[in-house]
C-alpha cells in the first residue's frame, strides 16, 4: 500500500478546487493524510478540511490544526476534531511561534495519546522569515517523547535544516518517526537525508510524502526509486533499491496504528 503523509489542499498560488480535484485523482497513491494548514480560526481550518476529506473516505486521512497555546486545547475540541472525522493533528510550532513543550502543548499531547491520535509537526522545510527558527528543532521533541512514549510523532520534512537532529530522534524514540517529503529538484538534498538514514540504520522509521501540491507523487516516488542514479556515475555510497521501495511502500496507517 503506497501512503503519502504529507499533502496540502491549500496554496495561495493555485485554484483551491483544481488541487483538490487533482489530489482525489492521484492514481498511484491509495491513501494520503491531507494536512490543514495553519489559520487565525482553527474551527473554521478543520471544519473546511473535514468536509473535504469526507469526499473521499476511502482515499484520505485528515489531519486538524491547533494551536495550543494561543488557544488552551481542551478535551471538547479533541471531541470535535473526532467527530468532523479527523484522525490526527498537525501542529506548525515555528510559524506560530510556540516552544514544542510549552505546558499547555503537554496538555494537547496527554489528550492525544490518550485517544490514539498522532501528532505531526509542520515546523521543517523552508521557513519563512516570520517563522521561528529555534522552535524547529527536532530535539525539542525529545521530552514529548519521552513522557508520552504511546504517543505517535511525526517529524514533518525529515526536520530540515536540523536533519542530524530528525535521526537521532528516529533512532532513540520508537514512538518517533520522519516524513521524507521528497523534493526532486533537490536531489543533494535527497541523497545526503536518505544516505544519512541508511548509514543510521533508520530507513524503517521514514514514511514516504509528497509535499502536494507543492511536489507530486509521481515524480517523488520516481525519484526515490532512481536514488543511486540520482547524481550520475559516481562512486558515492548507495542503497539497496529493495530497501528504497520499502519506504515507499509502507502500510503507514499500519505503522501509525490506524484502523484499516
Amino acid at each position: 500500500m503506497i501512503v503519502d503523509c504529507h499533502t496540502h489542499i491549500t496554496n495561495p498560488a493555485t485554484d483551491e478546487q483544481g488541487i483538490a480535484e487533482r489530489l482525489g485523482a492521484q492514481e498511484n497513491v491509495e491513501k494520503c493524510f491531507v494536512l490543514a494548514a495553519p489559520g487565525e480560526s482553527a474551527d473554521k481550518t478543520n471544519t473546511q478540511l473535514s468536509e473535504f476529506v469526507a469526499k473521499y473516505p476511502e482515499r484520505m486521512v485528515g489531519f486538524g490544526f491547533a494551536d495550543p497555546v494561543a488557544n488552551l486545547f481542551k478535551a471538547k475540541h479533541l471531541t470535535t476534531l473526532k467527530k468532523q472525522g479527523l484522525k490526527g493533528i498537525v501542529l506548525y510550532c515555528s510559524a506560530c511561534d510556540f516552544h514544542p513543550a510549552h505546558t499547555r502543548a503537554m496538555r494537547l499531547y496527554e489528550l492525544a495519546q490518550e485517544n490514539s491520535l498522532p501528532v505531526f509537526f509542520h515546523s521543517g522545510g523552508d521557513i519563512s522569515p516570520d517563522g521561528s527558527l529555534q522552535y524547529a528543532q527536532p530535539y525539542l521533541l525529545d521530552e514529548i517523547a519521552c513522557k508520552f512514549k504511546d504517543l505517535r510523532i511525526i517529524i514533518g520534512n525529515m526536520g530540515l535544516p536540523f536533519l542530524e537532529q530528525t535521526l537521532s530522534m528516529v533512532a532513540r524514540h520508537r514512538n518517533v518517526y520522519a516524513d521524507l517529503t521528497v523534493k526532486v529538484d533537490r536531489p543533494w538534498q535527497l541523497y545526503t537525508t536518505v544516505i544519512g538514514a541508511f548509514e543510521r540504520g533508520v530507513l524503517d522509521k521514514l514514511l514516504f510524502g509528497s509535499g502536494f501540491p507543492c511536489g507530486d507523487a509521481a515524480a517523488s516516488i520516481e525519484a526515490l526509486l532512481g536514488f543511486n542514479k540520482l547524481l550520475g556515475d559516481n562512486s558515492l555510497p548507495t542503497v539497496p533499491r529493495d530497501r528504497l521501495r520499502k519506504i515507499i511502500e509502507r502500510n503507514t496507517l499500519q505503522t501509525l496504528g490506524f484502523e484499516q
